[in-house]
């Protein structure tokens, strides 16, 4: 299927890209930022809101959906998309992240981790193979190779060999992806990278995911307590070790400085729950830095959440209202500040891609670490 999965990367400035990957459900526009639907959904919101407000692409979770509603249910019901209502591309990662954090870990074996559920304390076997298949299940579009996240702080033999049963489960993943049948010859494969902090085992992990190949490739292990400096000194060099032809994908990250330091250094592709959870918790990403809306001065401020922002939240409500709900407890301020959050990430990412095919994104750059890192708010 010649439209199955490309990657077209139309311009770039300094190591900052921009480009297009086509898939059979549409086509996703780089740098781009994937709202995160852990549950199938993306709390707070609609899909067709979440489309309207430029969403190319969203992602769905592993580990979640195993254990509710299942896989198999899932499948049965016609699919993640169906099941959602979303019609275009889904991301889901490989379920091993929360299987680290979220779980009663039991053993972690070379076959795969056995874990008990956080939901009920059942027993749960996840492997590679078990992984893709649950991916194939949900019918996802982009599939994400199993691995094992270690933290930064462990001893680098610890994180040495973490990294490399994270390469063995990368070739099970490729294997097992690639007896998915129907599901392989229209979804695409991406690898991640590990090694944490260290230069040598990023090369080490890098090469091996070539060898084996994939459609793109993600760098994992960051955005793990490790904060924005050590983050970055990665990024100067570890996007520059995976093919420059392929997408590639920093996980689970992150705030507006960081999306805009990331693309700086070659990433094209982001997930984080940050603009959905602020929202929730009364915080507002805005142009000149996060605004908190439980804070007493907004309460008879008259004015738009953002003034540059042309979202329906901004269009149509003020701070003091907005702050009213938050104190109030009341569902309809998760939801505003929510769509506001979404369109703002959104709105950062279009002016990224503008900035780049311009050749303009180091001023751009600057122009927005002063107004949004200048803010004391």
């Amino acid at each position: 299927m010649g439209n199955r999965f490309s990657f077209d990367l139309k311009a770039t400035d300094g190591r900052a890209r921009t480009g297009t990957i086509s898939m059979l459900r549409g086509d996703i526009q780089t740098p781009a930022f994937m709202p995160v639907g852990t549950a199938a959904t993306v709390k707070a919101m609609k899909p067709e809101s979440v489309r309207a407000l430029g969403a190319d692409i969203i992602l769905g979770n592993t580990y979640h959906l195993m254990l509710r509603p299942g896989a198999e249910r899932v499948a049965k019901l016609g699919g993640l998309h169906k099941f959602m209502n979303w019609d275009r591309p889904i991301l889901t990662d490989s379920g091993g992240y929360q299987v680290m954090s979220l779980s009663d870990l039991n053993k972690l074996t070379e076959e795969g981790v056995e874990f008990r559920s956080h939901l009920d304390g059942s027993k749960h076997m996840l492997t590679p193979e078990r992984s893709m298949e649950i991916q194939r299940l949900l019918g996802s579009d982009i599939v994400m190779a199993f691995d094992e996240c270690p933290r930064a702080d462990r001893p680098r033999d610890e994180i040495a060999a973490s990294m490399e049963l994270s390469m063995r489960w990368a070739k099970r993943s490729r294997d097992g992806f690639d007896c998915g049948g129907e599901h392989a010859a229209r979804s695409a494969l991406f690898g991640i990278q590990q090694g944490s902090l260290d230069q040598e085992l990023r090369r080490i992990s890098a090469d091996k995911l070539i060898d084996i190949g994939f459609d793109g490739y993600a760098v994992g292990g960051l955005a793990v307590g490790e904060g924005q400096e050590a983050m970055f000194g990665v990024l100067d060099y570890a996007p520059e070790m995976l093919p420059t032809d392929h997408p590639r994908y920093l996980m689970g990250v992150g705030k507006p400085d960081d999306l805009v330091g990331a693309v700086e250094r070659g990433i094209d592709m982001f997930d984080c729950v940050l603009p959905t959870r602020s929202g929730r918790n009364g915080q507002a990403f805005t142009w000149n830095g996060p605004v908190n809306l439980r804070n007493a001065r907004f309460k008879e401020d008259t004015g738009p959440l953002d003034e540059r922002c042309e979202c329906p939240t901004c269009a149509s409500y003020s701070r003091a209202y907005l702050h009213h709900l938050q104190k109030s407890g009341e569902i309809l301020g998760a939801m505003l500040v929510t769509e506001h959050n979404l369109a703002f990430y959104q709105a950062l990412m279009r002016a990224m891609r503008s900035a780049i095919a311009s050749q303009q994104f180091a001023a751009f750059a600057a122009d927005f670490r002063r107004d949004y890192l200048g803010s004391n708010d």
